[in-house]
C-alpha cells in the first residue's frame, strides 16, 4: 500500500525545498481579500498569475512589492510550468493566484498542482472568495449536495451529452457561462433536462450584483428583454427524484428502439425527428447515437 502524507508545515524543510501556495483573490469586490493571502504574497519569493496585468493591479492596491512575479497561464502552462516547478525545488515559495478567485478551478492551476504533488512538493490553500459557491448559498436551491461542471463544452452535441450524463443527479448543479453563450447553454439544459427551476448569478461581490430567480423557459423569456452581460455562475435545480424512479420503471424498457420511435409517432402523431428526440430523453442518449443506430 502506497499513501502519500502531506503536513503542510513540516515537510521538504530539511531539504530546503520551497512550497506552493494556491491564493484566492477577490471575485469583484476588493476587500474579500483575506489578512493571510495578503501576507503569504507579501511574503512568497514568486507570484505566478493568469494575467499580470490583472494581478498587478490588485497588488497595487495592497501595496505589496513582489519579488517576482511571472505569468502561468493556459497558453504557456506546458512550458511556465517545469520551470515553476524548478524555482520550487531550489527553495522557493510560489504563491499562484487566478484573476478572481480559486486557482485550479477551471484553470490550468489543476496542472500545476499535479507537477507540484509529483516531486513532493506541500501545495497549501489560502482560501478566499469563490463565484460557484456563492452562488450557490444564495440561490434558494438545495445546497446539502451540489456537483460544480464549469463550463459546459462549446459544441452543441458535445454539450448535449455532458447534460445527458447529469441529468439524473438529484443535486443542485453549478456552472459557468460567458454572456455571449449563456441562452444557447440555457436552451440547451431547457431541452436535456427539461423545465427546472435556475438561478443566473452575475456581478459577485460587486455594485450591480444580480441574481434572476426562475424557471429556465421564464429565464430564457426574461433574457429577451435583458440580454446577457458580464460573466454568469448558472445555478440548476437537480433531479426530480421521482420522475427518476419512474425512467427506472420505465414502459418502453421492453420495446426496441426502432418499436419506441414508432410508439411516438403514432401515440403522439409527430414527425420522426421529434420522436426520435423523445426517445433519446427516454434513453437517456444523445439524439446523434439514437440517429446512427437507426441508420
Amino acid at each position: 500500500m502506497s499513501v502519500g502524507v502531506q503536513k503542510s508545515y513540516q515537510d521538504n524543510q530539511a531539504h530546503g525545498i520551497g512550497k506552493l501556495f494556491l491564493v484566492a483573490t477577490p471575485i469583484g469586490n476588493l476587500e474579500d481579500m483575506t489578512y493571510r493571502a495578503i501576507r503569504i504574497l507579501k511574503e512568497a519569493d514568486i507570484i505566478a498569475a493568469e494575467d499580470t496585468r490583472q494581478t498587478r493591479k490588485l497588488l497595487t492596491h495592497y501595496e505589496i512589492t513582489p519579488a517576482k512575479l511571472l505569468s502561468y497561464h493556459e497558453h504557456n502552462k506546458t512550458a511556465s510550468g517545469p520551470e515553476l516547478i524548478r524555482f520550487i525545488i531550489e527553495g522557493k515559495n510560489l504563491a499562484l493566484v487566478s484573476d478572481a478567485g480559486l486557482p485550479a478551478i477551471s484553470d490550468p492551476g489543476h496542472d500545476l498542482v499535479k507537477l507540484a504533488l509529483g516531486q513532493g512538493i506541500s501545495v497549501i490553500p489560502i482560501p478566499g472568495a469563490n463565484a460557484a459557491l456563492s452562488a450557490l448559498i444564495v440561490s434558494g436551491l438545495a445546497t446539502d449536495q451540489f456537483q460544480f461542471i464549469g463550463f459546459l463544452p462549446r459544441e452543441h452535441k458535445d454539450r448535449e451529452a455532458k447534460l445527458v450524463q447529469a441529468q439524473d443527479y438529484e443535486g443542485t448543479l453549478i456552472m459557468y457561462e460567458s454572456p455571449h453563450r449563456l441562452i444557447k447553454m440555457l436552451q440547451s439544459l431547457l431541452e436535456v433536462w427539461g423545465d427546472r427551476q435556475v438561478v443566473l448569478a452575475r456581478e459577485l461581490t460587486k455594485r450591480y450584483e444580480e441574481m434572476a430567480r426562475g424557471s429556465l423557459s421564464d429565464v430564457l423569456t426574461w433574457l429577451e428583454e435583458y440580454p446577457p452581460i458580464g460573466e454568469y455562475c448558472v445555478v440548476v435545480e437537480g433531479a426530480n427524484p421521482e420522475l427518476i424512479r419512474e425512467k427506472k420503471e420505465a414502459w418502453w424498457k421492453e420495446l426496441s428502439l426502432e418499436a419506441h420511435v414508432t410508439h411516438y409517432e403514432q401515440q403522439d402523431q409527430c414527425s420522426r425527428k421529434e420522436a426520435m428526440k423523445k426517445v433519446a430523453k427516454d434513453r437517456e442518449l444523445s439524439k446523434r447515437d439514437v440517429y446512427q443506430a437507426l441508420l
